[in-house]
């Protein structure tokens, strides 16, 4: 209906331009035209006819309502499949970047961030290095909090292992000797140090090595004793990672 009301309107100014203008055209054809466009015309008339004529001679044009229903399925259908692919292009796009190791990777993260950087050091220290007990005995007070007294400390910074005075110390970890001292709580104690990793060895009664000496893991460095705050022979054991201290019981089996 609206495409037959355009046409006629189109008619209708062609004509009107042509009586109102004198413009290229000739008087003769002027003069007919005027004479055309005095007659009234009907346009409901002319409105039948085009609708008429486009009713019998729409199927020849392709647009019959079966064609016009069939084009249109088709049309439906093609980009329903297009949005489907560009859909799923997308979803394999944003999901599949770098597959299962993307996946692998992001939960990876996702789980360092939530570790302390206590469970760290003791994963670095498993992956980079390997210690030995460096002494046989008992062990008699563990790492952690504990009961304070005038000779213990509430926080014991690493492990006390019992045994006779005089029993050998060794060597936890290759590494160099970078303190041998007599002085302070840890009475005679050693520090051996290996890049960022110090182990201690305290309360010694004898101490068999010096500063700057290099020791390979093993070697018997010291002996057991009692010097310092003690209460009795034991070796005091330390691990620390850049002087953080370490519990020894998540590195070593001393049971």
């Amino acid at each position: 209906m609206l495409m037959q009301l355009a046409i006629c309107a189109v008619i209708y100014i062609i004509f009107y331009l042509i009586k109102n203008t004198n413009y290229i055209f000739s008087d003769e054809v002027i003069k007919k035209t005027k004479e055309f466009l005095s007659y009234d015309i009907n346009f409901g008339t002319v409105q039948n006819q085009i609708t008429g004529f486009w009713n019998d001679n729409k199927d020849k044009f392709g647009f019959g309502e079966n064609q016009e229903n069939s084009i249109s399925t088709n049309e439906i259908e093609q980009n329903q499949v297009q949005q489907n692919s560009i859909l799923n292009e997308v979803v394999n796009n944003v999901g599949g970047i770098g597959g299962a190791n993307n996946n692998e990777i992001t939960e990876e993260s996702s789980n360092e961030t939530k570790k302390s950087q206590n469970e760290l050091d003791i994963e670095y220290i498993k992956e980079n290095y390997n210690f030995i007990v460096p002494v046989k005995g008992i062990v008699t007070s563990r790492y952690g909090a504990r009961e304070e007294t005038e000779v213990v400390s509430a926080n014991h910074q690493g492990i006390d292992i019992g045994a006779d005075e005089g029993t050998a110390i060794y060597a936890a970890i290759d590494g160099t000797v970078t303190l041998a001292s007599e002085e302070g709580e840890y009475g005679k104690h050693i520090d051996i140090t290996n890049n960022d990793i110090l182990t201690r060895y305290a309360h010694c009664s004898k101490l068999l090595v010096k500063e700057g000496q290099k020791v390979k893991q093993g070697d018997k460095i010291a002996e057991v004793g009692s010097t310092g705050n003690s209460t009795g022979p034991h070796l005091h054991f330390e691990i620390r990672r850049d002087n953080r201290t370490i519990n020894p019981d998540q590195i070593l089996d001393f049971d």
